[in-house]
């Protein structure tokens, strides 16, 4: 089944502040959450299985947080979620089952829409939109 619930969102926004800092150091939970809105809880979650993933990196102490691990130029959007939420997949045997078949195109589809897009990308792009010009009438 397809399967990317609200935590790939929060896992992907929380990486996004991380790639956004540029790798100037551990960052703390609790600004992470704090910069973008989001419980500390939801973050913790996160990224204790991004760390089990391998995607970051913890420091404890006074000067603790969270580091990417790599370079957020590598890290795919679907790396991420897959992290977080398991493998993007249709069902078990699309062998025959028209609906089967149509959900399996659909995951295959998302993965290669996952796939094409970095955290860093996706910090950019709110770099890109933070930096967009307000008209009000």
């Amino acid at each position: 089944m397809i399967n990317v619930s609200d935590r790939s969102r929060v896992a992907v926004l929380a990486l996004a502040e991380l790639a956004s800092r540029g790798g100037s150091g551990p960052v703390p939970i609790l600004e992470v959450a704090e910069c973008r809105g989001i419980p500390a809880h939801q973050v913790e979650q996160v990224f204790a299985s991004l760390r089990r993933a391998g995607l970051l990196q913890s420091q404890r102490g006074v000067k603790g947080g969270y580091t990417l691990r790599r370079d957020p130029g590598e890290v795919t959007v679907l790396e991420v979620v897959e992290a977080v939420d398991g493998p993007i997949g249709g069902t078990d045997d699309p062998q025959g089952c028209p609906v089967a078949m149509i959900w399996a195109q659909g995951a295959g589809r998302l993965s290669d829409a996952f796939r094409e897009v970095t955290v860093k990308d996706v910090a950019e792009r709110e770099a890109r939109s933070a930096d967009a010009p307000m008209f009000h009438i």
